[in-house]
């Protein structure tokens, strides 16, 4: 098969029938290629698209919406909570302390104590109970921010100190 164009090129013809080849080998894998990620875009749509048409996927986005508003109001409300737990929580007694002691050197066993109570600003009070042979007689001391304007026994003051201290010895 002879033809003037070919010949007045002035390369062998079989050339450009190798490089068509090797375009068209290229373009083939190519298109496997789109073809493939094609496939795989379908399938996640339709798995997205499962049973519903555009008005029904809008109301479905529409509700998610309404849950995502609820549950930021939900949490605006629980903070609002916690806030108010943790100002009522600072007033409570929630520092506790206590020594055990003898009052008495003839009554044993450590039947007295001293029991200091505190909220968070250290204010509160200490009981005192002392037990002796005849009875047991209890006396409160008011303390305002780790100090009682009223003379503390030394029971008294090591029951105050540990309460003071106590989120310290947690940590």
């Amino acid at each position: 098969m002879q033809s003037r164009i070919l010949d007045s090129l002035g390369f062998d013809p079989a050339i450009i029938i190798i490089v068509m080849m090797a375009i068209m080998v290229f373009v083939l894998i190519y298109m496997v290629r789109v073809s493939m990620k094609l496939t795989r875009f379908l399938k996640r749509y339709r798995i997205f698209m499962r049973g519903k048409d555009a008005v029904s996927l809008e109301k479905a986005f529409a509700q998610k919406f309404l849950e995502v508003d609820r549950l930021i109001e939900m949490s605006k409300n629980q903070a609002n909570e916690i806030s108010r737990l943790k100002e009522v929580l600072s007033r409570t007694t929630n520092k506790i302390g206590i020594v055990k002691y003898d009052a008495f050197p003839d009554v044993g066993g450590k039947l007295s104590f001293a029991l200091a109570m505190l909220d968070e600003s250290n204010s509160g009070f200490v009981l005192n109970a002392i037990h002796s042979r005849e009875g047991c007689y209890t006396y409160v001391k008011e303390i305002v921010k780790g100090e009682s304007y009223i003379v503390l026994g030394q029971e008294e003051k090591d029951a105050l100190r540990q309460a003071v201290n106590y989120f310290g010895d947690l940590q």
